[in-house]
């Protein structure tokens, strides 16, 4: 069967869904005039909170899926690990050399998703020859265990600071003596997140009803792990929830608010969760086809590409009309138009990447 063919085309579509909301969350970064944090309980608004938590399912969503995605990709192991050797240093290449160009923070060099999307493929290269149980079985350790190491800090560890930063803890620490280095998204346990998706992939086989039965009961069940952990507040997050004197929904809104950086047990839960229950939903004949998903399937088709055109975007219009300074209503109407804009240009690389089957486009 050619590859082409083997294209689930709800996983692109819940892809680009996800890419879309993304873009939202680097609007807000942008562009917000907000003087307070999205998710700070004691200034913010049910909106403000909303319009970013609603993006906490970008990261979790998008590396899951691409270990998804490597299964699908059918290679023979060996040509896999070639592969994802090979993309991941590319990623850790553009996060360092070009994405962080774009950011609008000063100096040093800032290691966010890419990077951790780019170790997590050199990571997999070697987990693909695990028998799949094995595979998942790590996979699920890594995310379930690692908040039990979340009382070790780097501060207490001395030459070993660094290494542990990049590992589990977000921090920033000097190398060469100057630069400084802003760990955003320790790799722990991103890779388990991947290694998931791979082993998740298995369950996309045979007929669809079936597999759409087998993708919602994971997604329940998940969703209530989340819901049973999270009441119980002693485990799966470093930052347990409390009643809020502004009154019940912010109580439920800090229900809400678990540890991205780096993901806590009970944010990968309260994220893939629903994420998996909306696959089944997607996971429709015809679907992907209807107008009002095109633009999101197209999306999901070139991630990488529109990842690389959305930042200078977005820094570019930043400098034109300023940074900074502008409400809620006035991000989403950007938000809309920064899709709208590139929607072309992914329109046009998905078509070149639907007609020629080289094997560098499979780098974009």
């Amino acid at each position: 069967m050619n590859r082409a063919t083997e294209r689930i085309e709800s996983v692109d579509l819940l892809r680009g869904i996800v890419m879309a909301i993304m873009t939202l969350d680097h609007v807000r970064d942008f562009f917000s005039g907000a003087q307070f944090g999205p998710m700070d309980l004691d200034h913010t608004t049910s909106a403000w909170f909303a319009t970013r938590w609603i993006t906490h399912f970008c990261a979790p969503v998008f590396v899951f899926l691409a270990g998804t995605g490597a299964y699908l990709s059918r290679r023979p192991k060996p040509e896999l690990a070639k592969f994802l050797v090979t993309r991941g240093l590319w990623l850790v290449f553009l996060e360092i050399a070009f994405i962080r160009l774009w950011w609008p923070f000063s100096g040093g060099v800032v290691l966010q998703v890419i990077w951790a999307l780019g170790w997590s493929m050199v990571a997999m290269a070697a987990l693909v020859f695990l028998p799949l149980r094995a595979l998942a079985v790590f996979a699920l350790a890594m995310i379930g265990l690692h908040n039990a190491l979340d009382g070790v800090h780097a501060e207490a560890l001395g030459p070993f600071k660094a290494l542990w930063m990049v590992a589990h803890e977000s921090g920033a620490f000097s190398m060469f003596g100057a630069t400084q280095i802003d760990v955003g998204y320790p790799l722990v346990p991103w890779i388990g997140v991947m290694a998931a998706g791979y082993a998740f992939g298995a369950l996309l086989q045979g007929e669809v009803a079936e597999r759409r039965r087998r993708i919602a009961w994971l997604g329940a069940a998940v969703v209530l792990l989340f819901i049973v952990l999270r009441a119980a507040n002693v485990y799966g997050d470093p930052q347990p929830w409390s009643v809020q004197p502004r009154g019940a929904l912010f109580t439920f809104l800090s229900f809400l608010k678990c540890s991205k950086y780096p993901p806590s047990l009970l944010y990968l839960a309260m994220t893939l969760g629903p994420a998996l229950l909306a696959l089944s939903a997607l996971d429709r004949p015809g679907l992907a086809r209807a107008s009002v998903a095109r633009p999101f399937l197209v999306l999901g088709r070139v991630p990488l590409f529109f990842y690389l055109l959305h930042l200078p975007l977005l820094h570019g219009a930043a400098r034109l009309v300023g940074q900074n300074g502008y409400d809620l209503g006035t991000l989403y109407v950007v938000w809309i138009a920064v899709l709208a804009l590139l929607y072309g240009p992914c329109h046009w690389f998905a078509g070149v990447k639907r007609r020629n089957r080289s094997a560098w486009l499979s780098y974009l």
